[in-house]
């Protein structure tokens, strides 16, 4: 019986970029590539063609770059997105993509997407790709979501017949019939994610690519997205899955890679990558000391920088581990850059898998966001909450109003809880934790006979 072929082959592939002094073409997100590839099949659609009518859309996906690295040189730094990347990916397969911020995991998908071509090496794609990379990208915010429907069906490679064919299917999972109509530059969101999902994951690609599609909307439709990739690999259709939720990526794959400085530090089963991932920077997370270097997400970078957090107990006494039922203080310091006008903290405490347990900020008990001034800031949030024992992290964030990020950190710091509390009576009584957070309910029991 023959071998049967990968679906994805990657062999030594690598992407280089110069950065240069602004004069030159700059390096582009993936929202900006997907966006202006958008843009591009939207002017041809309306363009008249030679008999004066519309132009047919052909997927920029599928188009070569015009970005080379000969006009991205410049005189300043020089980075390898990509360096000697090589794995392959069975049909059927689902493969998660995990790494930090800026380890490569963008380029990989804009590279096996067709938006950029890469410096070296080689890339062979089994079958139609249909990539879902950001959520609303390829959309144009003046049409209806019945026309973005058709746009972003021709983008991501399928035909108008096949789009018609699939039209009510498209719109029953995304659950947006009452604004089908309606422009999608007044969707929430949430509403963005089902449409685009929809689109994405009924072109029945052999090899479906999704990018963070389950970071928006709610907790039932992220489960329905769940089960609709899942339906695709049993169907031999293979799934690319990148995501920071590692419960996600636990409860689909089959198989992990782990991106690091644009190479793959380590590929094989799911649980062993994870928890290599969730290790990594264990300094940051044991010390609480945090680093410029650290891995932050920034939407206005230059604003913020978070230097340092603990955990301790009511008597400001440093702590890692926790009794069961004590409460408990997270400290953090947070050098403000520039004046922010209307920020908030937050802090955010989740298992190790990424599953989040609890989040609290500065806006909470109905106070607004507030002015900060420049200068290095001590703040502290006392907890009075029974965590069941197991380990948690700390996540920390600076966000304007409107939701910008002014600096974020995930993983900060770990700690954990103890099943043995500070008096007898009060110990974890059970082997096996159920759930996360112990809560005091008022037990009555009636006798009816």
């Amino acid at each position: 019986m023959p071998k049967m072929k990968p679906a994805i082959s990657i062999e030594n592939l690598s992407k280089h970029y110069r950065l240069g002094d602004g004069s030159r073409a700059p390096y582009q997100t993936l929202r900006e590539s997907i966006n202006r590839a958008a843009a591009g099949a939207w002017r041809r659609l309306t363009k008249p063609s030679r008999n004066g009518k519309p132009g047919v859309i052909q997927s920029p996906v599928g188009e070569p770059s015009r970005t080379s690295p000969a006009r991205l040189a410049g005189p300043l730094d020089e980075i390898w997105a990509l360096k000697d990347v090589s794995f392959q990916v069975k049909p059927g397969e689902v493969l998660g993509v995990i790494g930090r911020n800026g380890a490569g995991k963008s380029t990989l998908l804009k590279v096996l997407s067709r938006i950029t071509h890469p410096t070296s090496g080689q890339v062979d794609l089994r079958g139609r790709v249909g990539s879902l990379l950001e959520v609303g990208t390829g959309f144009h915010p003046e049409l209806t979501g019945r026309e973005n429907i058709f746009l972003n069906g021709s983008i991501l490679g399928m035909s108008r017949a096949e789009v018609t064919r699939k039209f009510d299917e498209i719109v029953a999972f995304s659950e947006i019939e009452r604004f089908l109509d309606t422009p999608v530059k007044r969707y929430s969101s949430g509403m963005y994610t089902r449409l685009a999902f929809a689109v994405a994951s009924h072109l029945e690609p052999e090899i479906l690519i999704v990018d963070e599609v389950l970071a928006v909307g709610d907790a039932a439709f992220q489960k329905k997205c769940l089960g609709k990739m899942g339906q695709v690999s049993r169907h031999g259709r293979t799934v690319l899955f990148v995501s920071h939720q590692m419960t996600a990526i636990k409860s689909l794959c089959t198989r992990a890679i782990l991106m690091e400085n644009g190479q793959v530090a380590m590929d094989g089963e799911v649980d062993q990558v994870v928890d290599r991932y969730l290790s990594a920077g264990s300094d940051t997370s044991r010390t609480g000391v945090i680093s410029e270097s650290a891995p932050r997400i920034q939407d206005v970078p230059g604003e913020a920088l978070f230097r340092s957090v603990r955990v301790t107990d009511l008597a400001d006494k440093n702590i890692s581990q926790l009794y069961f039922g004590q409460p408990f203080r997270v400290v953090f310091t947070c050098e403000i850059l520039k004046e922010i006008a209307d920020g908030h903290f937050e802090i955010s405490i989740s298992t190790r898998d990424g599953t989040q347990v609890t989040y609290s900020t500065t806006m909470d008990g109905g106070h607004g966001p507030r002015f900060w001034e420049t200068g290095t800031h001590e703040v502290t949030a006392e907890f009075d909450i029974t965590l069941l024992p197991r380990d948690y992290i700390i996540d920390l964030g600076l966000h304007h109003q409107n939701g910008a990020t002014s600096d974020y950190v995930q993983r900060a710091l770990d700690f954990t809880v103890l099943r043995v509390a500070e008096t007898a009576d009060d110990h974890y009584p059970w082997p096996k934790t159920r759930g996360f957070v112990g809560v005091p309910a008022e037990w009555k029991i009636t006798e009816l006979s």
